[in-house]
């Protein structure tokens, strides 16, 4: 396996990796790697060291490669590396250079152990200069930071490409994925006046049972015997809630008491509902491409799961029109269908809900939506 990564005698090699280097300070390096606290002097051998494998290695043939096929193959190589600029770094501080560099190759560079942790809820990058996250619905900064601007737009770009989108000047803004499912939004200059902002709703590899919200303290277990019996009763339910509040968490764990015989349809921006039945088909928007064309709203797909034979619709969550068809479906047939709405009372929710009903464009008077929403809206939390 070894040197199966390594470019051929005649591909081109980068000037950068031959070019002299500084020798850095090891103390600071070490406290670096210890900490992880990304001082200027290990973020420039970092880059240096980045460059030198990108010039040595096949990118291609590394796309397939596992990070531990990688670190076995990098190690070596960043050994003497180090060696040659005299950085005196012990074998742990070692291993977390090369983690971290094999990170910048394979990952998304100084954000890839927070994308691990599991604890940590949300990512927010506010320019390359601070680095902020959510664990437990508290914001705190970290000490993590990218070297300059275009190393975080070198981190942007990876991201975007994966999913063939683009975000430049022309189109600033862009919603995007990563492939573990978690949600990604980022602005860039112009609109972004000091720099690019990333904001990374990571994806819970174990979504939240009723029971598991029982143990937050989040919801009491009266409460809970009350939704599961609702659920299995085929009642339609609204969740109402503000800005992480945990409205999609909630429909997760609602949806695991629909009986695994039922046929579901998920329709969300983003798709992050985990449902663990059997028949489910997911639909997911799309925006418009750089022309302006392609664009799939939740309109279309809310009409097109009614073609589709489901039991229940569950949309992530309603913020236009949509809301129309979603209670049109729940009258029609589709009882114990979920959704939720943006909004930080009950009152509010259905006042929304009027408003996003009447932009349908439909010849409804007010008092014929709230007679609509009634009819279809067993439960509003």
């Amino acid at each position: 396996m070894l040197g199966r990564f390594i470019k051929g005698p005649n591909e081109p090699r980068s000037p950068q990796a031959t070019s002299p280097a500084p020798i850095l300070n090891g103390t600071a390096v070490t406290q670096a790697a210890e900490a992880e606290s990304h001082n200027d002097d290990y973020l420039a051998l970092k880059v240096e060291l980045h460059s030198h494998l990108i010039d040595r290695f096949n990118l291609t043939a590394l796309e397939n490669a596992s990070k531990e096929e990688i670190l076995n193959e990098i190690r070596p190589i960043v050994r003497e590396f180090v060696r040659g600029r005299n950085v005196p770094l012990n074998a742990r501080e070692l291993d977390q250079l090369t983690s971290d560099t094999a990170d910048e190759m394979l990952g998304l560079g100084p954000i890839e152990p927070l994308l691990k942790d599991d604890s940590i809820a949300d990512i927010l990058i506010n320019t390359h200069k601070r680095v902020f996250i959510e664990r437990r619905g508290v914001i705190e900064e970290t000490a993590i930071r990218f070297r300059d601007e275009a190393h975080l737009l070198r981190v942007v770009n990876k991201i975007v490409s994966a999913i063939g989108r683009r975000v430049d000047e022309s189109a600033p803004m862009v919603d995007a994925r990563l492939e573990d499912g978690s949600r990604v939004n980022i602005a860039v200059r112009p609109i972004s006046v000091d720099g690019p902002l990333v904001s990374i709703r990571k994806f819970s590899k174990h979504p939240y049972s009723l029971e598991r919200l029982i143990a937050f303290n989040s919801i009491r277990p009266p409460m809970v015997d009350m939704l599961r019996i609702a659920v299995q009763a085929r009642k339609s339910i609204l969740v109402s809630g503000g800005t992480g509040s945990g409205k999609t968490t909630l429909l997760n764990a609602l949806s695991s008491y629909i009986p695994s015989k039922e046929r579901l349809i998920t329709i969300e921006d983003a798709a992050e509902l985990q449902l663990q039945q059997p028949h489910v088909g997911r639909l997911e928007t799309r925006p418009p491409n750089v022309e302006g064309k392609g664009e799939v709203r939740q309109r279309e797909l809310v009409k097109n799961a009614l073609r589709m034979r489901p039991d229940r619709i569950i949309v992530g969550e309603v913020r236009g029109e949509e809301a129309f068809d979603m209670l049109q479906a729940m009258n029609t047939g589709h009882e114990g269908s979920m959704t939720t709405i943006h909004a930080n009372t009950p009152r509010d929710a259905i006042s929304r809900l009027e408003q996003m009903v009447g932009m349908a464009g439909m010849p409804m008077t007010h008092e014929s939506i709230r007679a609509q929403i009634a009819s279809a809206i067993d439960i509003l939390s």
